[in-house]
């Protein structure tokens, strides 16, 4: 109700502004990227809260008129002709070195600042300003590989985000049948690593006793949730996720349930990619399941590896050996065949190990994304599933592989400062035994300790 009636009265005063800039005229006529520049320049420029309202308003909504070429142009005049005041910096550079000081540091600070900014800011205050910035910068990331003079302007419109989307505006809510079904629809839509087929499907998924699902939502997204994650509750670690899946499962009663599964993760707002959620949101569930059911004991993933079988056919970490076995996986119905999956099984997992605990890209960073995320987010790479997701898109992906990761609370810290600092993969001794050589090596320690 509260944010219903400030929503309200901020439209009133954009409407009111809309009479007072056009005498009680008709709407503008459509917007080119020239003119809409030129209202730009107006906004940051003025100083009224009723007229800029409604002037930033008429911006975003004379966006809406341009296609992809006036975009790009619109986007690129930002770059070019709102960046800092270069009169007023400099006259800030030259005061901070004749007299250094707090004062000046902070003078030349907001002087360095680029002048769009301020009008990202003030278009955030138009009525329904925060979701359509986010839909802005969506179009700005489909600009920014070909053009990449338009960075400038994606990282101040981040750095702005990143603010305004915080953890302390965040709020956690619990996804279940009672949900409206406008955002249940957007449960299905962007679900990200496990498709669901229809709406029996989610309620597969959100209303069993043995099911979960939270998201986190911003007061000016009310409707949209921002980032979701969906819980199975088992008895024990699961490997494979058909089971967690299955139309015919038997739910697990509350009581017998000692394991929290993390089986899937999905962002909902592409302008918003960069701005981290997941890391807020796994925490904050264990702790509300932690609460609620008290038994559970342990807090484990189950991840897909989307980028494996694109390094398994590029790596020159496998063998001539490897090589030839790997072309087992091209055979149909692989997975059908006991002796065909065994014979993989033989070289993957240790590739798979190898990818997990050695392979770096060119900057030095773990190749898979998942992982990065987990492990900086201080779990522990628990254990490497073969056969763990036998979907089409398991078998394309991930060549059927899924991994666990652990989150054991009191590790978490150091697990995080150990990747984080050193780039050390946490990883338990059932994953390192993977590794060629290693199992070897393990047991030789053991035997002369």
């Amino acid at each position: 109700m509260a944010n219903a009636f400030f929503t309200d009265l901020i439209t009133t005063i954009s409407e009111r502004g809309r009479t007072l800039l056009r005498g009680g005229g008709s709407a503008v006529d459509k917007h080119d990227a020239k003119s809409l520049t030129e209202l730009c320049e107006a906004l940051v420029s003025g100083a009224g809260e009723a007229s800029g309202t409604a002037m930033a308003r008429d911006v975003l909504d004379g966006y809406h008129d341009l296609d992809a070429e006036g975009r790009k142009a619109f986007f690129t005049a930002l770059v070019h002709d709102f960046g800092p005041d270069n009169a007023r910096l400099a006259k800030a550079i030259d005061d901070w070195r004749a007299a250094p000081s707090d004062e000046g540091a902070s003078a030349l600070h907001f002087a360095s600042e680029p002048r769009r900014q301020e009008l990202i800011r003030r278009l955030n205050r138009a009525p329904g300003g925060t979701p359509e910035l986010v839909a802005m910068r969506t179009d700005l990331l489909d600009l920014l590989k070909a053009n990449p003079e338009l960075a400038a302007l994606d990282r101040d419109i981040v750095h702005l985000l990143s603010s305004w989307f915080n953890r302390g505006f965040l709020v956690l809510r619990k996804i279940d049948w009672s949900t409206p079904a406008n955002i249940l629809e957007q449960i299905i839509r962007y679900e990200a690593v496990h498709e669901i087929h229809d709406w029996d499907d989610l309620r597969r998924r959100i209303d069993p006793v043995d099911r979960r699902c939270y998201a986190f939502f911003h007061p000016a997204m009310p409707d949209a949730p921002l980032i979701f994650v969906e819980i199975a509750l088992t008895e024990t670690i699961p490997g494979a996720i058909a089971p967690l899946l299955a139309v015919d499962r038997a739910p697990v009663p509350a009581d017998r349930a000692r394991t929290a599964v993390f089986y899937s993760i999905s962002n909902t707002q592409r302008g918003l990619g960069g701005i981290s959620f997941g890391n807020f949101l796994i925490k904050q569930v264990v702790e509300e399941l932690r609460r609620e059911l008290p038994k559970l004991d342990t807090f484990v993933t189950l991840s897909p590896v989307p980028g494996f079988m694109g390094w398994l056919k590029s790596t020159e970490d496998a063998t001539e050996e490897d090589r030839n076995v790997l072309k087992l996986l091209n055979e149909p119905r692989w997975v059908e065949d006991v002796s065909i999956t065994a014979e993989l099984r033989s070289v993957i997992e240790p590739l798979a190990a190898h990818y997990f605990l050695k392979a770096r890209t060119s900057k030095g960073k773990l190749i898979d994304p998942v992982a990065r995320f987990h492990l900086g987010n201080g779990a522990r790479l628990e254990r490497i599933n073969w056969l763990g997701d036998l979907s089409a898109k398991g078998q394309r992906e991930s060549a059927t592989v899924m991994v666990n990761y652990l989150y054991r609370l009191e590790d978490i810290e150091k697990n995080h400062e150990a990747y984080a600092n050193d780039g050390e993969v946490v990883a338990s001794s059932a994953v390192k035994k993977l590794l060629r050589g290693e199992g070897r090596r393990l047991l030789d320690m053991r035997l002369s300790s």
